[in-house]
């Protein structure tokens, strides 16, 4: 986290290098999370390029406590979903099948995992608000529990207890939906 802190502090100083550095180690993990919230790998990428712009243009303004950088962009990437959301008449599906990686060439189970992702994420839809975001932050946005907690304001037992419900309503409606 020091070596973190002083390339916030450089970049807040308009070192181009330091800003690219911070981008190149929060890149990933900002477009995973708002991709899996908006469903499109081309706004996901126009809107992860929006989140850095904003950092960019606010980073001198950037106070540090003790918090991770990441996790003042990924409220600067929360913020952009919402926006995007309000600008959207309905709410898309996410093909969560598209960021996962096929290792096997074989095409029966590549239609078969799709078909699974499908699934799962129409039931991640039937969570609640919250559920639904601790699950994008903590596995899209690959975030440990403590960091999901300060982004969402909440203890980090209570990012466990949503973790814990959101699994076990997913697993819930997954087997509900099978024996439709």
């Amino acid at each position: 986290m020091q070596e973190e802190q002083s390339l916030v502090l450089q970049a807040q100083k308009c070192n181009q290098e330091a800003f690219a550095k911070l981008y190149e180690q929060n890149f990933d993990k900002i477009y995973r999370y708002i991709s899996l919230k908006v469903g499109n790998n081309t706004e996901a990428e126009d809107m992860t390029q929006q989140v850095f712009i904003k950092a960019l243009q606010s980073i001198s303004s950037y106070k540090w406590k003790d918090v991770p950088f990441s996790a003042w962009l990924f409220r600067i990437a929360h913020n952009q979903v919402i926006d995007y959301y309000r600008k959207q008449s309905r709410q898309a599906t996410t093909p969560l099948y598209e960021y996962m990686a096929v290792t096997s060439y074989d095409p029966q189970k590549a239609i078969e995992d799709k078909a699974d992702v499908e699934r799962l994420l129409i039931a991640s839809k039937r969570l609640t608000a919250a559920q639904q975001e601790v699950i994008a932050l903590r596995f899209a946005g690959e975030l440990p529990i403590a960091e999901v907690a300060r982004i969402m304001g909440k203890t980090q037992g209570a990012v466990k207890a949503l973790q814990h419900s959101a699994i076990a309503a997913l697993r819930k409606l997954m087997m509900v939906e099978e024996n439709v």
